[in-house]
């Protein structure tokens, strides 16, 4: 039980039809409901990115809501990698970078 209580952070690139669909607004509300923090932005290439804090259990729930995606989107794929938990986040929310 103290391994699912411990933080950990991951990226995610989101491939596919994700801009301009609302993705970013979908990732942020999902992260406040699953209780994670972070942050959500379009990239230059088309593609969004995605940096969620939370316990194993919250980031593995989360990973299957992006690869699902808001209703307009078409979502080709999720890369996901461990990340370094950035101590500041863990308090701050989830926000939409632009």
């Amino acid at each position: 039980m103290a391994r699912e209580m411990r933080r950990s952070a991951r990226t995610y690139i989101v491939r596919g039809r994700v801009q301009g669909v609302g993705y970013r607004y979908f990732a942020q509300q999902w992260a406040a409901e699953i209780g994670l923090s972070g942050w959500v932005k379009n990239l230059d290439d088309g593609n969004v990115e995605v940096y969620a804090c939370g316990t194993a259990a919250q980031l593995d729930e989360y990973a299957g809501r992006l690869r699902q995606g808001p209703r307009f989107s078409d979502v080709r794929g999720v890369e996901e990698r461990e990340a370094a938990v950035q101590s500041l986040l863990q308090s701050d929310g989830f926000s939409i970078r632009h």
